[in-house]
């Protein structure tokens, strides 16, 4: 078989154009279309823990490192990564970090198998979505209570929340105030506390103490005792279940004290 030499070098030169130009023509795409990069979010970004759970208010680690570089956000607004990674954030912006309050969720109620009754027996998918669905809003006599199927459980990446005798727990120290859990529960009975107050009303239940009792051995009858006791004012009633200003509450503990059901935790 002849081989044209000719030819070969010619198209090995063609090709070599080609690639040239091709070469060029991206280099000079680069330039025209690139995106400036913030180098300061770069670094916040690689201090944030990447659970982009949303709970600072921004759509995931990607947006709270872009708002903190632009100064929309403040150091300290990752829940997650608490004061260490506010530390670390505000070295990279040149501020200082500030303190803020450790929060944590907290599942407000104590209804438990033993406590709290059921008025049928319920068969369906075992999930608080499928069972608020089913007649009475699931079987539970208190219509506010923590059905026990775990949803919140289910989407906390920290393993901070057990199933304990029909309902949620959350261990106070494994709980990094992702907020996640309170996006899952259908019945809206998990808000954040402060950690270092140690008082909580373990109940959710918006009926009259009778009825209450008449479901739930452990829920709150709304006698106002805690209100009416509190040296700090820091309780009030909204409706028939208290709620307590943590602004106000010095921990004092004469709310648990007062209480005749032993719902404040």
């Amino acid at each position: 078989m002849n081989i044209d030499i000719n030819s070969v070098i010619i198209a090995a030169v063609v090709i070599a154009v080609i690639a040239i130009l091709v070469g060029l023509l991206l280099g000079k795409a680069s330039e025209i279309f690139k995106v400036e990069v913030d180098e300061k979010q770069i670094a916040v970004r690689e201090c944030l823990p990447g659970n982009n759970c949303g709970a600072c208010g921004f759509p995931g680690c990607d947006g709270l490192a872009a708002a903190i570089a632009k100064g929309d956000a403040p150091t300290n607004a990752c829940p997650v990564g608490g004061d260490a990674v506010a530390e670390k954030i505000a070295g990279i912006m040149g501020g200082e970090a500030g303190k803020s309050e450790k929060m944590v969720a907290c599942v407000k109620c104590k209804g438990d198998c033993e406590k709290a009754i059921d008025v049928y027996e319920y068969v369906g998918p075992k999930t608080c979505n499928f069972a608020t669905n089913s007649p009475n809003n699931g079987p539970k006599g208190c219509n506010f209570g923590c059905l026990g199927y775990g949803e919140c459980k289910a989407v906390c990446e920290f393993d901070a929340i057990s199933i304990v005798d029909g309902i949620a727990v959350i261990d106070r120290d494994k709980c990094k105030a992702c907020g996640k859990c309170i996006a899952a529960c259908p019945r809206h009975i998990i808000s954040m506390v402060p950690y270092s107050k140690e008082h909580i009303i373990m109940c959710n239940s918006k009926d009259k103490g009778l009825d209450v009792k008449k479901v739930c051995a452990a829920g709150c009858i709304g006698c106002t005792m805690c209100a009416r006791n509190c040296p700090q004012n820091a309780i009030d009633m909204v409706g028939n279940l208290p709620v307590i200003d943590y602004e106000k509450c010095d921990s004092c503990g004469t709310c648990a004290s007062k209480c005749p059901a032993k719902t404040i935790s």
